[in-house]
């Protein structure tokens, strides 16, 4: 039994928060809502697969202890409080009563302990490194979890959302092939929201849990995700009023403003705080000549990101000044300068070891926008007197070039899940650039100090210790230039204005349909 003498006595998060984003009057039961899905995601079953579409829908099937708001502070789902000790080891949550999975059984700390111990260890990448910080898991009582970590881990507190660590029921899964469960093709979890029927290719339907532990919620009856598989088919969807909600990245950027013209249309950037996608250039830095740091920093003060901001992505979106987005904890704007410069550059050109190579631009094949982008910045470089070509591929072939290191520059984007521990070091770290993954550390960047702050850093109980650390990691990594970064992307989601609150956590769709309701 913890010794909660050793607790701190402030409480974090009391049970019933209400939504975060306002509500423009009394909440109203009822209607459908109908929802863009694209890519058609390959699973539901979150606690097996990540990628973005199933994070999408399983949020309104599956939860984890904690939500987060769009400045990332916790607030409570299946936990209703939690404190954390003085040495930042002990975190204690208290679990909500009355809570059942969507087959009736009820939900505990056993499932808990399931979940993050076993099924989570053994399926979940992520999880499987954010669980080698902990030495035990007691379950004093039904209602109450407590995690012994082995030393501090400050970005702890903020692993407990659906897509990392969802809740999965404990008496459908112990002693079975995970993977191979036929469970997997109905998913049960304790959310707003019951898998109802899937035909591929079309729709997945999800239905009002009447048993919900919220009274009143969800509002809705029902969820329609639609599948749409292009673009332009998405946007006229809309237009037609088969569908209410283009989640982020539905229709191409070119259509936003013409869409967000039509009557009763609604439009917002929140709800991807805790993703904070940042898009940048890899730079392969084992090719001559962008080894050398002077024609990395050619480069970053050759690119107009603000014209790409402006004319590619209509304005949503924010020019990037390094690693971190400004919505990732320990975020520090005041880096060494990156602005466009294109006369600087020019100098550091001719002082570098350029000497008219070619340079290979591998873009992003998500669609025209991308498209677009790599042409201005092949442009950019022209003008600064820089020899470039871009080499077209396609998705499979992106990731096999990139995984093998085969490019001079290659356009990404990536996700920072809040925390620089979880989503940054990991495209940094020295030990973390093998070749065989588009998604670690790309640019093959080494530096020995940054190494060892990361490490550090991520182990530090004081939040003051850590940002002083992530500031001087920041700034080290900014003067390197090992990437080009380029925007913290807008990815706006687009709704009918009688569709309320639809975006009102930092997961923006993935998990506000609890509080949805419409005004018809």
């Amino acid at each position: 039994m913890l010794n909660t003498t050793k607790l701190t006595a402030a409480v974090l998060a009391l049970a019933m928060a209400g939504p975060l984003a306002a509500q423009d009057g009394a909440p109203k039961s009822g209607g459908t809502l109908n929802v863009v899905i694209q890519p058609e995601p390959p699973s539901l079953m979150l606690g097996l697969v990540q990628n973005g579409p199933t994070q999408m829908v399983g949020g309104d099937i599956y939860e984890s202890l904690l939500r987060y708001d769009f400045d990332l502070k916790p607030e409570g789902q299946l936990a209703e409080s939690w404190e954390i000790s003085e040495d930042g080891k002990t975190y204690t949550f208290k679990l909500r009563e009355g809570v059942v999975f969507h087959d009736g059984e009820p939900f505990t700390s056993a499932d808990v302990e399931f979940s993050m111990d076993k099924f989570l260890r053994e399926s979940h990448s992520r999880m499987r490194t954010y669980m080698e910080h902990v030495e035990s898991i007691e379950t004093p009582d039904d209602h109450t979890v407590v995690f012994n970590l082995k030393q501090p881990f400050g970005p702890f507190i903020g692993i407990f959302e659906p897509g990392t660590a969802p809740m999965i029921p404990k008496h459908i899964y112990e002693g079975t092939d995970f993977a191979n469960n036929e469970a997997n093709n109905t998913p049960i979890g304790t959310g707003p929201f019951k898998f109802d029927k899937w035909e591929k290719g079309s729709f997945i339907h999800l239905v009002k849990n009447d048993d919900y532990y919220m009274e009143g919620k969800p509002y809705v009856d029902e969820v329609y995700y639609h599948v749409i598989p292009d673009a332009a088919s998405r946007a006229v969807a809309y237009e037609t009023g088969k569908v209410d909600v283009l989640p982020g990245g539905s229709v191409e950027n070119f259509d936003v403003a013409r869409i967000q013209a039509m009557d009763n249309t609604c439009i917002t950037d929140k709800g991807w705080e805790y993703f904070g996608p940042l898009s940048w250039m890899w730079v392969n830095n084992d090719n001559k000549p962008l080894d050398d740091v002077k024609v990395r920093k050619a480069i970053m003060h050759g690119i107009d990101r603000q014209f790409a901001k402006d004319a590619l992505w209509n304005g949503l979106g924010k020019v990037s000044t390094g690693p971190l987005s400004s919505s990732t904890r320990f975020y520090d704007g005041e880096t060494p300068d990156i602005t466009f410069d294109p006369e600087k550059a020019k100098t550091l050109l001719e002082e570098s070891s350029y000497d008219g190579e070619t340079i290979r631009i591998l873009g992003l094949p998500y669609g025209e926008t991308w498209q677009r982008w790599a042409e201005a910045v092949k442009q950019n470089l022209s003008e600064i007197g820089m020899t470039t070509e871009i080499v077209p591929s396609d998705v499979a072939g992106w990731n096999q070039k990139v995984a093998d290191r085969d490019f001079d520059l290659a356009f990404t984007y990536l996700y920072q899940y809040g925390d620089p521990a979880l989503g940054v070091s990991r495209t940094y770290m020295g030990d973390n650039a093998a070749p065989g993954s588009p998604w670690n550390n790309v640019a093959n960047y080494q530096n020995a100090e940054t190494d060892k702050l990361f490490a550090e850093a991520a182990l530090m109980a004081s939040p003051e210790e850590r940002k002083a650390a992530y500031k001087e990691i920041q700034d080290k990594i900014v003067e390197d230039v090992p990437n080009i970064w380029l925007l913290e992307l807008g990815f706006p989601t687009i709704y009918r204005c009688d569709v309320k609150n639809p975006v009102n956590t930092a997961f923006g769709v993935n998990d506000g349909f609890r509080d949805v309701w419409i005004d018809k």
